[in-house]
């Protein structure tokens, strides 16, 4: 397994054509608003040098016997699937950001299974092709990135009808040694942090979409793919001199459009084309370990923010009073539950044809229902305990200045024995956490992230067996027989 260093030497390596802010930028790592969210990523490599970490952050590969970096793993168990959730709980308490690496994780699972069944039932060769770079993947622990939101144009419209057939990425030739493709892959968490890309369609495909029924993967820097970066609330901060206005001052996320630009992909590494009537199964299964996972990070990150609301109370001295602490208490119970959720899916668990487990669907969607709902409430509170200072505090810079620095330190003040640096540190966390970049990772994450609410409700009608619930009140009401 590789060391943090060793992580951030690798990217080094690659050769991005990135675009931020209208400029083309070479030198990704230490791009200092590109650096949190590698140093986000980078900690889930430095814990799993730690013993104390070792079952969570570690385990035995099902594909060489050799211990692996965590989220390189396929499932093998109910209790690996509980790990899962436990682990990123973990990074999400040391990070309070997104730490990326839990698409490709989601993708290799769900990839492994599908192709597995296509393999058995059409004699291809999809399923050994993906294992050999899974291994290859495991050995020299590299980050993935799992692709799969296309922009998709006219939502009315099913790839095929598009007026512009790059609304979802597909095959534009076929050739003797591989695919060329076409399109782009929008909301790309992690792109820049990783050294591979494991492309996925984004919807259910029909008969007309085989061309747009496309799975595989590519080195990150391939040519002929483009990265443009996006855009987060108070992103430029980063370049400032200082840490307080940062609020969270090591780690963040970042997303980017990932365009393909004739791009060509070698057999070897193609794992779905054209099989559309498989494409369904991909999709759920991916959605559902990804869903799953946001009952683990969101609740880690959730961890911090409810303990900076507490700070804050502690350092305005309103800790005492009995609706702040219910607030709390009712903060902690909507983090728990979202816990809960990722835990029971988790446990429910069974295997795949495959042998790799999978979640249970129904509660996965639960859990992710949830997730689009409680960290909206977490913050709004955090925000109502934190006050009105969180979000009219003048710059660090006047805090340093010679001049009205005094005057901030006696004005800012809470209770005497903190100090106002300290108070104010906390209140920027907040801020960052509900309002700045990190809230891309939190809250609008939390809506949109895994897919739509409403996505979530289809998957919930659709796995509720609500034919088996109404004969359940049939027979009690004596209407028929059990």
């Amino acid at each position: 397994m590789l060391t943090a260093d060793q992580y951030l030497d690798s990217l080094r390596q690659l050769n991005f054509k990135l675009y931020l802010f209208g400029e083309q930028v070479d030198n990704v790592v230490d791009h200092p608003i590109i650096r949190p969210s590698l140093n986000a990523v980078a900690k889930t490599y430095e814990l799993a040098e730690e013993a104390q970490y070792k079952d969570l952050m570690t385990a035995e590969s099902s594909l060489t016997g050799k211990r692996i970096n965590r989220f390189t793993h396929l499932h093998q168990s109910s209790e690996d699937l509980i790990l899962k959730v436990k682990m990123q709980r973990l990074l999400g308490q040391k990070t309070a950001a997104c730490f990326q690496r839990c698409v490709g994780f989601d993708a290799f699972n769900a990839v492994d299974s599908v192709t597995y069944e296509i393999d058995k039932e059409l004699g291809t060769e999809y399923y050994k092709r993906f294992r050999t770079f899974l291994k290859r993947v495991q050995e020299e622990d590299l980050v993935v990135d799992g692709a799969m939101t296309d922009p998709k144009g006219d939502r009315s419209l099913r790839p095929f009808q598009q007026s512009d057939p790059d609304m979802y990425l597909h095959v534009t030739k076929r050739l003797k040694d591989g695919i060329v493709v076409r399109g782009a892959k929008a909301h790309q968490t992690g792109a820049l942090s990783s050294h591979e890309i494991l492309v996925m369609p984004t919807v259910a495909m029909g008969d007309e979409d085989a061309a747009y029924s496309v799975c595989f993967a590519l080195p990150s820097d391939t040519n002929g793919i483009i990265y443009v970066y996006g855009r987060q609330s108070c992103d430029t901060r980063k370049f400032e001199e200082g840490s307080i206005d940062m609020g969270n001052c090591r780690y963040g996320g970042h997303e980017c459009l990932v365009i393909f630009e004739d791009v060509f992909v070698p057999w070897e590494r193609v794992f779905m084309c054209g099989e559309h009537q498989y494409t369904s199964a991909l999709v759920e299964r991916f959605a559902g370990y990804h869903r799953q996972s946001y009952g683990g990070c969101k609740v880690g990150v959730g961890d911090v923010l409810i303990g900076a609301a507490a700070l804050a109370a502690d350092y305005n001295g309103a800790a005492k009073a009995s609706h702040i602490k219910d607030k709390i208490i009712e903060m902690l119970h909507l983090n728990e539950t979202l816990f809960a959720c990722g835990i029971a899916c988790s446990s429910q668990g069974g295997p795949t044809a495959s042998g790799t487990f999978l979640i249970d669907l129904l509660l996965a969607n639960v859990c992710k229902q949830n997730v689009t709902r409680f960290p909206y409430e977490i913050a709004r509170l955090a925000e109502d305990i934190a006050g009105g200072l969180m979000v009219t505090m003048p710059s660090e810079k006047d805090l340093r200045h010679p001049e009205i620095g005094a005057y901030l330190e006696k004005y800012l003040k809470g209770v005497n024995s903190v100090p106002t640096e300290d108070r104010l540190r906390i209140l920027r966390l907040i801020e960052n956490m509900t309002l700045g970049a990190a809230a891309v990772g939190y809250r609008t994450e939390s809506m949109h992230g895994a897919g739509s609410p409403q996505a979530q409700r289809i998957m919930i009608q659709r796995q509720g067996n609500l034919d088996q619930k109404k004969k359940l009140a049939r027979i009690i009401a004596g209407i028929e027989k059990e």
